[in-house]
């Protein structure tokens, strides 16, 4: 495969099925209708999301209702098989999240922020970062059946925000930028409300009663910031050597 298409590929990658439907989908859906190639992909498949079903049976359940989502935008899903509450830094984390970074190819990387309320998230945030700086360094061996080939270069890198775009303290984290999704709303619904095994989940664990109303609550808000109906809100990774033109703000165009 081509290291660069026409349009930027991208990669979504989060700690658990429905993280990237809530925090990014309408993001994803606008760079799909300009051509982009798009993979989601969940660091877990979900295993300990649920208080009737054993890890094996919710872990199917999940990955199917991923799966689910993902045709809807016509992306690429795919699942590392970490499991939940069990993600941690380490050498082998490291290399399978580089070879799932060198074998989607992408250009455009959004994951967990650096601070989130679980650490299934914050692990999730470092290892991608590590993963970027690593998919293009020749000499790195991921260790992986089948590898594929280094990145010729660092993809750029994007943090969505943290649930309720706050700290550990509850302090408000401001973002970069912000997105208008409001012509690609219905359709991140559409694709969150695939993760019906989670609605008594979120409920029980979160006190969450209404997942799809509390995702309508969060982008409206993002939206208003900016002056339009729903919007997501994004951080551009900066630090050396990463890339830092904001190439996923010129794509789209943002506040």
């Amino acid at each position: 495969m081509a290291e660069m298409t026409k349009r930027p590929r991208i990669l979504a990658i989060h700690a658990h099925p429905d993280d990237v439907e809530i925090q990014c989908a309408g993001t994803l859906a606008r760079l799909k209708a300009l051509g982009c190639e798009i993979a989601v992909a969940t660091m877990t498949p979900g295993d300990c999301g649920s208080a009737e079903l054993g890890p094996l049976e919710i872990a199917a359940v999940r990955r199917a209702e991923a799966k689910k989502a993902a045709d809807l935008l016509g992306a690429e899903y795919l699942c590392l098989e970490f499991r939940d509450l069990q993600i941690l830094v380490d050498n082998d984390s490291r290399r399978r999240v580089t070879e799932a970074v060198r074998k989607t190819r992408p250009d455009i990387v959004m994951t967990a922020p650096p601070i989130d309320y679980m650490s299934d998230h914050e692990m999730t945030s470092r290892l991608v970062r590590d993963a970027c700086f690593a998919a293009s360094a020749p000499n790195y061996d991921t260790r992986q059946a089948n590898p594929a080939a280094p990145l010729n270069k660092i993809p750029h890198l994007y943090y969505v925000d943290p649930i309720e775009g706050i700290d550990w303290y509850g302090q408000q984290i401001p973002p970069e930028f912000i997105l208008d999704i409001s012509d690609t709303f219905a359709l991140k619904i559409e694709m969150l409300a695939c993760h019906a095994s989670q609605r008594g989940w979120l409920f029980r664990q979160h006190g969450i009663d209404e997942y799809l109303d509390s995702c309508t609550n969060w982008s409206s808000k993002r939206g208003k910031e900016i002056g339009k109906t729903y919007g997501e809100a994004f951080t551009q990774h900066k630090g050396h050597p990463y890339p830092h033109d904001n190439l996923l703000l010129e794509l789209l165009g943002g506040e």
